[in-house]
């Protein structure tokens, strides 16, 4: 098995000459950036893609289609319901999926499917704007992977390490971030995704060996969006005291695990 962090939140896994990505975006114009981040190694041949939840900084349809191979299933949570407001971080993702021709497949949390060599499960998780979100654990070559998109802290964590199994790997969300935007009045204060010590708990609740940092450094605009100081130097001082090990990785990096299975 080999790993790398993409751009942002993403993450692709390679495995027996197959690929799946997650929360893959190539654009990062939602983040107000022109950071250039990796699209997937293999265009037009991988195996499946997850999304954890349809903000546009999460899910990029575009480079998702030119991922995908034929016929490839695109994974994600369900659709928001609401009035407008409801629908305001959601709708141009879901109208870009049927633009490009991108089939989708909502699952529910608890539900499980394979995919090539990749066991694939989709656990709870807690979007801080409200928004329905997974999380995902992806099984192969021995070994478990989750992934947290963006996700706050939440009391699941025990219950996916009881389901699915413990994590080997754990790609966790560090940079706490506080938003203020015009349809979420009047704002709240707290932080809208994990703070750095919080992932790095989640992690270990997990069980954890190798903890990643991810969905930090690329945006901080305050006071729309204003990241939490030193989120990667906090989450390794944490993890460490916990007896995690981190991977703090450039985009695009690949790595392969020296774990043993274990679990």
């Amino acid at each position: 098995m080999r790993l790398r962090r993409l751009g942002w939140a993403g993450a692709e896994i390679e495995h027996d000459g197959r690929t799946l990505v997650i929360d893959l975006i190539e654009d990062a114009s939602p983040l107000h950036s022109d950071e250039k981040f990796p699209a997937a190694s293999r265009p037009g041949e991988t195996a499946a893609a997850l999304v954890t939840h349809l903000h546009s900084d999460h899910a990029d349809p575009v480079a998702i289609r030119r991922a995908l191979a034929d016929g490839a299933p695109v994974y994600r949570p369900v659709p928001v319901t609401g009035p407008a407001d409801d629908l305001k971080w959601t709708c141009g993702t879901e109208k870009s999926f049927r633009e490009h021709g991108v089939a989708t497949q909502v699952l529910q949390p608890w539900a499980r499917r394979s995919v090539g060599p990749f066991r694939i499960g989709a656990g709870p998780s807690v979007d801080g704007l409200g928004d329905p979100q997974l999380s995902w654990v992806v099984e192969c070559d021995g070994l478990r992977v989750f992934h947290g998109g963006d996700t706050t802290f939440h009391g699941h964590w025990w219950s996916i390490a009881r389901r699915f199994g413990p994590v080997d790997i754990a790609f966790v969300p560090v940079n706490g971030a506080v938003v203020e935007l015009p349809h979420l009045q009047p704002p709240s204060p707290f932080h809208a995704s994990m703070l750095p010590e919080e992932a790095a708990v989640a992690a270990h609740i997990l069980g954890a060996r190798l903890a990643i940092p991810i969905h930090y450094g690329t945006l901080h605009k305050p006071p729309l969006y204003t990241e939490t100081p030193r989120a990667v130097e906090r989450f390794e001082e944490r993890a460490k005291s916990l007896g995690l090990t981190t991977l703090v990785t450039p985009p695009g990096e690949w790595f392969t695990p020296s774990l043993a299975p274990l679990h």
